[in-house]
């Protein structure tokens, strides 16, 4: 019983180190966000910054997209299913950046998308961290061209993409410089989900709550114990 004591506590704790942890998470998000937009990381910072320092941070990206097929990634949005459309951006710096220029419906193809800008273009938007692989039980399969996360690598070496950045950048606003009357789909950006659930303080207390009813019941058993020791035998 005191070993089962000491677990739940130490259970407890670890919650309410994860409920610190949380909302200095949640945080420095929401001071990156409100930021003044900021160059991306270069080629240079890739190698030597933590990736958690960038995620999340507001960034400026200037250039140009590619002509290049989008990639179109399952998405499910508060707007219901649908697809992620990423697009190769060049920046004057050279280095190429994924761009997920928003949200449209299921069955939208590639060819009803309304192109990206043509030309010189300034982008703004959250710099996210790439999702190998695939989604839950779903795996990428770069071949049929069916995506269902954000892999930025296997995205890049579909399109033939070189000097790719190992992140992408969640564009705040969709297609920019589509004519008024397009019957083109126009992606719905400014989508990215900043909500995160801190549900460690329920935790911490349903373990320490755990773990004093286990205390009571083991002084309980040993009154229960003395009791019956201090009874003259039959």
């Amino acid at each position: 019983m005191l070993v089962l004591v000491a677990v739940l506590t130490a259970l407890g704790l670890w919650q309410v180190e994860r409920r610190a942890w949380k909302l200095d998470l949640i945080a420095r998000v929401e001071a990156r966000v409100e930021a003044e937009p900021a160059a991306p990381p270069s080629p240079e910072a890739w190698s030597t910054s933590s990736p958690a320092e960038a995620e999340y941070r507001n960034v400026r990206l200037e250039g140009r997209f590619e002509s290049v097929r989008p990639a179109l990634v399952q998405a499910v949005t508060e707007r219901g299913g649908g697809d992620w459309v990423l697009a190769p951006f060049r920046t004057r710096e050279g280095f190429a950046v994924l761009v997920n220029r928003g949200f449209v419906p299921v069955g939208t193809s590639a060819e009803a998308i309304a192109p990206p800008p043509e030309g010189d273009t300034t982008v703004t938007g959250l710099l996210r961290l790439t999702e190998p692989e695939g989604g839950f039980l779903q795996s990428n399969d770069p071949a049929a061209d069916r995506w269902y996360s954000r892999d930025v690598a296997a995205i890049g070496a579909s399109r033939g993409v070189s000097g790719l950045a190992p992140y992408f950048v969640d564009a705040r606003t969709g297609a920019e410089g589509v004519p008024s009357g397009s019957a083109a789909v126009r992606p719905v950006g400014g989508l990215t989900v900043l909500r995160f659930p801190n549900n460690h303080l329920v935790y911490a207390l349903t373990w320490f709550g755990m773990a004093a009813l286990a205390l009571v019941g083991l002084v309980l058993v040993l009154r229960s114990d003395r009791r019956t020791a201090s009874e003259p035998p039959a």
